[in-house]
Protein backbone atom coordinates (compact mmCIF):
# COMPACT_ATOMS: atom_id res chain seq x y z
CA UNK A 1 0.00 0.00 0.00
CA UNK A 2 1.38 3.41 -1.04
CA UNK A 3 2.24 5.68 1.87
CA UNK A 4 0.21 8.87 2.09
CA UNK A 5 2.01 12.22 1.66
CA UNK A 6 2.56 14.29 4.81
CA UNK A 7 -0.20 16.67 5.88
CA UNK A 8 -0.21 20.10 4.24
CA UNK A 9 1.86 22.64 6.11
CA UNK A 10 4.19 20.16 7.81
CA UNK A 11 7.78 21.53 8.01
CA UNK A 12 10.02 19.82 5.41
CA UNK A 13 13.05 17.96 6.65
CA UNK A 14 16.54 18.88 5.46
CA UNK A 15 17.08 17.83 1.83
CA UNK A 16 19.75 15.34 2.90
CA UNK A 17 16.97 13.42 4.68
CA UNK A 18 15.03 12.94 1.45
CA UNK A 19 16.11 9.39 0.65
CA UNK A 20 13.18 9.06 -1.72
CA UNK A 21 14.33 12.09 -3.70
CA UNK A 22 17.75 10.63 -4.31
CA UNK A 23 16.31 7.29 -5.28
CA UNK A 24 13.73 8.87 -7.60
CA UNK A 25 16.30 11.06 -9.32
CA UNK A 26 18.42 7.96 -9.93
CA UNK A 27 15.48 5.97 -11.29
CA UNK A 28 14.39 8.77 -13.61
CA UNK A 29 17.97 9.10 -14.89
CA UNK A 30 18.04 5.33 -15.41
CA UNK A 31 14.87 5.52 -17.52
CA UNK A 32 16.35 8.31 -19.65
CA UNK A 33 19.40 6.11 -20.19
CA UNK A 34 17.39 3.06 -21.31
CA UNK A 35 17.94 1.92 -24.92
CA UNK A 36 15.29 2.74 -27.51
CA UNK A 37 14.27 -0.91 -27.53
CA UNK A 38 12.88 -0.47 -24.00
CA UNK A 39 11.58 3.10 -24.00
CA UNK A 40 10.15 5.10 -26.90
CA UNK A 41 10.97 8.74 -27.68
CA UNK A 42 7.82 10.12 -26.05
CA UNK A 43 8.36 8.19 -22.83
CA UNK A 44 11.96 9.36 -22.72
CA UNK A 45 10.92 12.99 -23.31
CA UNK A 46 8.22 12.77 -20.61
CA UNK A 47 10.72 11.34 -18.12
CA UNK A 48 13.29 14.02 -19.04
CA UNK A 49 10.72 16.76 -18.43
CA UNK A 50 9.95 15.37 -14.99
CA UNK A 51 13.66 15.05 -14.22
CA UNK A 52 14.30 18.65 -15.29
CA UNK A 53 11.51 19.87 -13.04
CA UNK A 54 13.04 18.08 -10.06
CA UNK A 55 16.60 19.10 -10.81
CA UNK A 56 15.72 22.81 -10.82
CA UNK A 57 15.14 22.60 -7.06
CA UNK A 58 17.54 19.76 -6.25
CA UNK A 59 20.80 20.14 -4.37
CA UNK A 60 24.04 20.65 -6.38
CA UNK A 61 25.39 17.22 -5.40
CA UNK A 62 22.17 15.63 -6.67
CA UNK A 63 22.44 17.45 -9.99
CA UNK A 64 26.08 16.39 -10.24
CA UNK A 65 25.14 12.72 -9.79
CA UNK A 66 22.58 12.96 -12.58
CA UNK A 67 25.05 14.77 -14.85
CA UNK A 68 27.61 12.00 -14.33
CA UNK A 69 24.95 9.37 -15.00
CA UNK A 70 23.97 10.98 -18.31
CA UNK A 71 27.50 11.76 -19.53
CA UNK A 72 27.90 8.39 -21.27
CA UNK A 73 24.76 8.74 -23.37
CA UNK A 74 25.21 9.30 -27.09
CA UNK A 75 21.98 11.31 -27.17
CA UNK A 76 20.84 13.28 -24.13
CA UNK A 77 17.42 15.00 -24.10
CA UNK A 78 17.89 18.64 -25.02
CA UNK A 79 16.04 20.00 -21.99
CA UNK A 80 18.38 18.14 -19.64
CA UNK A 81 21.49 19.20 -21.52
CA UNK A 82 20.56 22.87 -21.44
CA UNK A 83 19.78 22.81 -17.72
CA UNK A 84 22.96 20.98 -16.72
CA UNK A 85 25.33 22.88 -19.04
CA UNK A 86 24.09 26.18 -17.62
CA UNK A 87 24.69 24.91 -14.08
CA UNK A 88 27.75 25.63 -11.94
CA UNK A 89 31.09 24.63 -13.44
CA UNK A 90 31.65 21.34 -11.62
CA UNK A 91 28.22 20.09 -12.78
CA UNK A 92 28.57 21.24 -16.38
CA UNK A 93 32.09 19.78 -16.48
CA UNK A 94 30.68 16.26 -16.04
CA UNK A 95 29.09 16.65 -19.48
CA UNK A 96 31.59 18.97 -21.16
CA UNK A 97 34.51 16.70 -20.30
CA UNK A 98 32.87 13.34 -21.01
CA UNK A 99 29.68 13.57 -23.08
CA UNK A 100 30.42 13.01 -26.76
CA UNK A 101 26.81 13.47 -27.86
CA UNK A 102 26.60 17.23 -27.25
CA UNK A 103 25.52 19.13 -30.36
CA UNK A 104 26.88 22.46 -31.59
CA UNK A 105 23.58 23.99 -30.51
CA UNK A 106 24.13 22.71 -26.96
CA UNK A 107 27.67 24.06 -26.84
CA UNK A 108 26.74 27.43 -28.33
CA UNK A 109 24.00 27.92 -25.75
CA UNK A 110 26.43 27.02 -22.98
CA UNK A 111 29.09 29.39 -24.32
CA UNK A 112 26.68 32.32 -24.55
CA UNK A 113 24.78 31.79 -21.31
CA UNK A 114 27.60 30.95 -18.89
CA UNK A 115 31.09 32.21 -18.06
CA UNK A 116 34.77 31.95 -18.86
CA UNK A 117 35.40 28.60 -17.16
CA UNK A 118 32.53 26.95 -19.04
CA UNK A 119 33.94 28.30 -22.31
CA UNK A 120 37.41 27.05 -21.39
CA UNK A 121 36.00 23.55 -20.88
CA UNK A 122 34.30 23.72 -24.28
CA UNK A 123 37.59 24.74 -25.88
CA UNK A 124 39.23 21.62 -24.45
CA UNK A 125 36.74 19.24 -26.07
CA UNK A 126 37.75 16.94 -28.91
CA UNK A 127 36.80 18.16 -32.35
CA UNK A 128 35.38 21.60 -31.52
CA UNK A 129 33.65 22.72 -34.71
CA UNK A 130 34.35 25.91 -36.66
CA UNK A 131 31.08 27.56 -35.65
CA UNK A 132 31.67 26.85 -31.94
CA UNK A 133 35.27 28.09 -32.20
CA UNK A 134 34.09 31.36 -33.76
CA UNK A 135 31.69 31.96 -30.88
CA UNK A 136 34.34 31.17 -28.26
CA UNK A 137 36.83 33.51 -29.92
CA UNK A 138 34.33 36.38 -30.00
CA UNK A 139 34.62 36.78 -26.21
CA UNK A 140 38.33 37.63 -26.56
CA UNK A 141 39.33 35.59 -23.50
CA UNK A 142 43.00 34.65 -23.74
CA UNK A 143 42.61 31.60 -21.45
CA UNK A 144 39.92 30.17 -23.75
CA UNK A 145 41.77 31.03 -26.95
CA UNK A 146 44.96 29.51 -25.57
CA UNK A 147 43.08 26.21 -25.02
CA UNK A 148 41.64 26.35 -28.53
CA UNK A 149 45.02 26.97 -30.13
CA UNK A 150 46.56 24.07 -28.19
CA UNK A 151 43.65 21.80 -29.09
CA UNK A 152 44.89 20.02 -32.21
CA UNK A 153 41.43 18.63 -32.93
CA UNK A 154 39.68 22.00 -32.82
CA UNK A 155 38.79 23.41 -36.24
CA UNK A 156 39.41 27.14 -36.51
CA UNK A 157 37.59 29.04 -39.25
CA UNK A 158 39.16 31.82 -41.27
CA UNK A 159 37.09 34.34 -39.33
CA UNK A 160 38.27 32.96 -35.99
CA UNK A 161 41.90 33.09 -37.13
CA UNK A 162 41.51 36.74 -38.15
CA UNK A 163 40.07 37.67 -34.76
CA UNK A 164 42.90 35.84 -32.95
CA UNK A 165 45.51 37.55 -35.16
CA UNK A 166 44.09 40.93 -34.12
CA UNK A 167 44.06 39.87 -30.45
CA UNK A 168 47.74 38.91 -30.53
CA UNK A 169 48.63 42.61 -30.50
CA UNK A 170 47.46 42.84 -26.87
CA UNK A 171 48.11 39.15 -26.07
CA UNK A 172 51.56 38.45 -27.57
CA UNK A 173 51.79 35.11 -25.75
CA UNK A 174 49.20 33.75 -28.18
CA UNK A 175 51.35 34.44 -31.24
CA UNK A 176 53.81 31.49 -30.97
CA UNK A 177 50.91 29.04 -30.52
CA UNK A 178 48.95 30.61 -33.36
CA UNK A 179 51.95 30.29 -35.68
CA UNK A 180 51.81 26.50 -35.20
CA UNK A 181 48.21 26.23 -36.37
CA UNK A 182 47.72 24.69 -39.85
CA UNK A 183 44.78 27.05 -40.53
CA UNK A 184 47.05 30.13 -40.46
CA UNK A 185 47.55 31.55 -43.95
CA UNK A 186 50.26 33.86 -45.32
CA UNK A 187 47.91 36.85 -45.38
CA UNK A 188 47.27 36.38 -41.66
CA UNK A 189 50.93 35.82 -40.81
CA UNK A 190 52.19 38.87 -42.70
CA UNK A 191 49.74 41.12 -40.85
CA UNK A 192 50.72 39.58 -37.49
CA UNK A 193 54.35 40.26 -38.44
CA UNK A 194 53.93 43.99 -37.81
CA UNK A 195 53.54 43.57 -34.04
CA UNK A 196 55.26 40.20 -33.53
CA UNK A 197 58.47 39.90 -31.54
CA UNK A 198 61.79 38.93 -33.12
CA UNK A 199 61.33 35.16 -32.64
CA UNK A 200 57.83 35.18 -34.09
CA UNK A 201 59.02 37.28 -37.05
CA UNK A 202 61.76 34.77 -37.79
CA UNK A 203 59.20 31.96 -37.69
CA UNK A 204 56.90 33.83 -40.07
CA UNK A 205 59.69 34.43 -42.57
CA UNK A 206 60.88 30.83 -42.38
CA UNK A 207 57.42 29.30 -42.76
CA UNK A 208 55.53 31.68 -45.03
CA UNK A 209 58.19 33.33 -47.21
CA UNK A 210 57.51 30.98 -50.12
CA UNK A 211 58.61 31.04 -53.73
CA UNK A 212 56.23 32.11 -56.50
CA UNK A 213 57.75 29.86 -59.16
CA UNK A 214 54.58 27.79 -59.60
CA UNK A 215 52.51 30.94 -60.15
CA UNK A 216 55.11 32.41 -62.47
CA UNK A 217 55.19 29.25 -64.59
CA UNK A 218 51.39 29.04 -64.70
CA UNK A 219 50.96 32.68 -65.76
CA UNK A 220 54.05 33.08 -67.94
CA UNK A 221 52.07 33.64 -71.16
CA UNK A 222 49.44 35.88 -69.55
CA UNK A 223 51.81 38.84 -69.23
CA UNK A 224 51.98 39.21 -73.01
CA UNK A 225 48.18 39.05 -73.26
CA UNK A 226 47.79 41.76 -70.63
CA UNK A 227 50.40 43.91 -72.38
CA UNK A 228 48.51 43.61 -75.67
CA UNK A 229 45.44 44.92 -73.85
CA UNK A 230 47.57 47.77 -72.50
CA UNK A 231 47.01 46.51 -68.92
CA UNK A 232 43.49 47.94 -68.94
CA UNK A 233 41.94 45.22 -66.79
CA UNK A 234 42.57 46.20 -63.15
CA UNK A 235 41.82 42.72 -61.80
CA UNK A 236 44.38 40.87 -63.89
CA UNK A 237 46.89 43.73 -63.58
CA UNK A 238 46.80 43.59 -59.79
CA UNK A 239 47.22 39.80 -59.70
CA UNK A 240 50.04 39.83 -62.25
CA UNK A 241 51.85 42.51 -60.26
CA UNK A 242 51.91 40.07 -57.36
CA UNK A 243 53.19 37.22 -59.56
CA UNK A 244 55.82 38.94 -61.74
CA UNK A 245 59.53 38.44 -61.10
CA UNK A 246 60.59 42.07 -61.31
CA UNK A 247 60.20 44.03 -58.08
CA UNK A 248 61.43 47.50 -58.97
CA UNK A 249 59.06 49.88 -60.70
CA UNK A 250 60.84 50.87 -63.90
CA UNK A 251 58.12 53.31 -64.89
CA UNK A 252 58.67 55.24 -61.65
CA UNK A 253 62.24 56.11 -62.70
CA UNK A 254 60.95 58.37 -65.47
CA UNK A 255 58.98 60.44 -62.96
CA UNK A 256 61.50 60.36 -60.13
CA UNK A 257 64.02 63.08 -59.29
CA UNK A 258 66.49 60.23 -58.62
CA UNK A 259 68.32 58.26 -61.26
CA UNK A 260 67.85 54.99 -59.43
CA UNK A 261 66.66 53.36 -56.24
CA UNK A 262 70.27 53.31 -55.04
CA UNK A 263 70.44 57.10 -55.46
CA UNK A 264 67.25 57.58 -53.46
CA UNK A 265 68.56 55.40 -50.63
CA UNK A 266 71.83 57.34 -50.61
CA UNK A 267 69.96 60.65 -50.43
CA UNK A 268 67.92 59.36 -47.48
CA UNK A 269 71.03 59.22 -45.30
CA UNK A 270 71.01 62.99 -44.94
CA UNK A 271 67.38 62.95 -43.79
CA UNK A 272 64.43 60.72 -44.60
CA UNK A 273 61.82 63.26 -45.59
CA UNK A 274 58.32 62.34 -46.68
CA UNK A 275 59.20 62.98 -50.33
CA UNK A 276 62.28 60.75 -50.21
CA UNK A 277 60.37 58.02 -48.38
CA UNK A 278 57.65 58.07 -51.04
CA UNK A 279 60.20 57.95 -53.85
CA UNK A 280 61.91 54.92 -52.30
CA UNK A 281 58.51 53.28 -52.02
CA UNK A 282 57.55 53.98 -55.63
CA UNK A 283 60.93 52.85 -56.98
CA UNK A 284 60.70 49.68 -54.87
CA UNK A 285 57.36 48.81 -56.44
CA UNK A 286 55.24 49.39 -53.32
CA UNK A 287 52.71 51.99 -52.32
CA UNK A 288 53.66 54.84 -49.97
CA UNK A 289 51.42 53.30 -47.30
CA UNK A 290 53.46 50.11 -47.40
CA UNK A 291 56.67 52.12 -47.39
CA UNK A 292 55.49 54.07 -44.36
CA UNK A 293 54.86 50.84 -42.45
CA UNK A 294 58.34 49.63 -43.38
CA UNK A 295 60.12 52.81 -42.33
CA UNK A 296 58.20 53.20 -39.06
CA UNK A 297 58.54 49.58 -37.98
CA UNK A 298 60.35 49.49 -34.60
CA UNK A 299 62.08 46.16 -35.21
CA UNK A 300 63.65 47.04 -38.55
CA UNK A 301 63.37 43.64 -40.26
CA UNK A 302 61.18 45.10 -43.05
CA UNK A 303 64.16 47.22 -44.12
CA UNK A 304 66.06 43.99 -44.82
CA UNK A 305 63.09 42.61 -46.75
CA UNK A 306 62.71 45.62 -49.03
CA UNK A 307 66.46 45.76 -49.72
CA UNK A 308 66.71 42.04 -50.52
CA UNK A 309 63.54 42.06 -52.64
CA UNK A 310 64.75 44.95 -54.78
CA UNK A 311 68.31 43.66 -55.25
CA UNK A 312 69.94 46.31 -53.06
CA UNK A 313 73.19 45.29 -51.34
CA UNK A 314 73.48 44.78 -47.60
CA UNK A 315 75.09 48.21 -47.35
CA UNK A 316 71.69 49.69 -48.27
CA UNK A 317 70.26 48.22 -45.08
CA UNK A 318 72.84 50.15 -43.08
CA UNK A 319 72.12 53.27 -45.12
CA UNK A 320 68.39 53.15 -44.37
CA UNK A 321 69.14 52.34 -40.72
CA UNK A 322 71.31 55.44 -40.61
CA UNK A 323 68.59 57.46 -42.37
CA UNK A 324 66.18 56.57 -39.58
CA UNK A 325 68.73 57.75 -36.98
CA UNK A 326 68.92 54.38 -35.29
CA UNK A 327 72.00 53.29 -33.30
CA UNK A 328 74.53 51.33 -35.37
CA UNK A 329 76.82 50.34 -32.49
CA UNK A 330 76.46 49.61 -28.79
CA UNK A 331 78.53 51.01 -25.90
CA UNK A 332 81.41 48.66 -26.72
CA UNK A 333 81.60 49.70 -30.35
CA UNK A 334 80.16 46.40 -31.62
CA UNK A 335 77.29 46.24 -34.08
CA UNK A 336 74.07 47.10 -32.27
CA UNK A 337 72.00 43.94 -31.57
CA UNK A 338 68.94 45.35 -33.38
CA UNK A 339 70.96 46.15 -36.50
CA UNK A 340 72.70 42.79 -36.33
CA UNK A 341 69.33 41.03 -36.24
CA UNK A 342 68.18 42.97 -39.30
CA UNK A 343 71.39 42.13 -41.20
CA UNK A 344 70.91 38.44 -40.35
CA UNK A 345 67.37 38.69 -41.75
CA UNK A 346 68.84 40.06 -44.99
CA UNK A 347 71.23 37.10 -45.22
CA UNK A 348 68.69 34.39 -44.39
CA UNK A 349 66.02 35.18 -46.97
CA UNK A 350 66.25 34.61 -50.73
CA UNK A 351 65.35 37.35 -53.21
CA UNK A 352 62.22 35.67 -54.55
CA UNK A 353 60.93 34.90 -51.08
CA UNK A 354 61.61 38.45 -49.91
CA UNK A 355 59.58 39.64 -52.90
CA UNK A 356 56.70 37.40 -51.82
CA UNK A 357 56.72 38.96 -48.36
CA UNK A 358 56.93 42.50 -49.71
CA UNK A 359 54.12 41.94 -52.18
CA UNK A 360 51.90 40.37 -49.54
CA UNK A 361 52.43 43.45 -47.39
CA UNK A 362 51.67 45.74 -50.31
CA UNK A 363 48.59 43.71 -51.22
CA UNK A 364 47.21 43.25 -47.70
CA UNK A 365 47.70 46.86 -46.66
CA UNK A 366 45.76 48.05 -49.70
CA UNK A 367 42.97 45.54 -50.23
CA UNK A 368 43.03 42.34 -48.18
CA UNK A 369 42.45 43.58 -44.63
CA UNK A 370 39.33 42.86 -42.64
CA UNK A 371 38.04 45.63 -40.34
CA UNK A 372 39.42 43.79 -37.28
CA UNK A 373 42.92 43.50 -38.72
CA UNK A 374 42.93 47.06 -40.04
CA UNK A 375 41.89 48.32 -36.61
CA UNK A 376 44.70 46.33 -34.98
CA UNK A 377 47.28 47.87 -37.31
CA UNK A 378 45.82 51.36 -36.91
CA UNK A 379 45.64 51.15 -33.12
CA UNK A 380 49.22 49.98 -32.94
CA UNK A 381 50.44 52.88 -35.04
CA UNK A 382 48.68 55.38 -32.78
CA UNK A 383 50.05 53.77 -29.63
CA UNK A 384 53.65 53.88 -30.84
CA UNK A 385 53.71 57.28 -32.52
CA UNK A 386 55.51 59.01 -29.63
CA UNK A 387 58.42 56.58 -29.96
CA UNK A 388 59.23 57.66 -33.50
CA UNK A 389 61.82 60.16 -34.63
CA UNK A 390 60.84 63.18 -36.72
CA UNK A 391 61.51 61.40 -40.06
CA UNK A 392 59.52 58.39 -38.88
CA UNK A 393 56.61 60.59 -37.83
CA UNK A 394 56.71 62.14 -41.29
CA UNK A 395 56.34 58.69 -42.80
CA UNK A 396 53.57 57.99 -40.32
CA UNK A 397 51.61 60.93 -41.68
CA UNK A 398 51.56 59.26 -45.06
CA UNK A 399 50.28 56.06 -43.49
CA UNK A 400 47.60 57.94 -41.54
CA UNK A 401 46.42 59.61 -44.75
CA UNK A 402 46.07 56.27 -46.49
CA UNK A 403 44.04 54.84 -43.61
CA UNK A 404 41.83 57.91 -43.64
CA UNK A 405 42.46 59.01 -40.06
Amino acid sequence: MTAAPPPFGAPPPHPRAFRARGALLKRLADVVCLPSSRVNAFERAMTADLLVDMLREAEPEERLKVARRLANLTEIPASLVRLLLRDRVEIAEALLANAQGLSDSDLLDCARMTGLEHRRLIALRRGVSEVVCETLVEFGESAVINCLLNNELARLSNGAIEVIVALTRDEPRLAPILLRRPELRPAHAYVLFWWADADARRTILQRFAVSREVLQDAASDIFAMAAEENWQDPLSRKALQFIERRQRNRAAIDKSPFDSLEAAVSAAQTGLTRDVAEEISYLSGVKPMTGAKIFTDPGGEPLAIVCKATGLPKAAVRALWRALRRPETDDTGAVHPALERVLITYDMIAVDRAQTVLRYWNWSLSSALTPALMKAIRDGDEDAVDEYSIPQRTAMLALAKEFGR
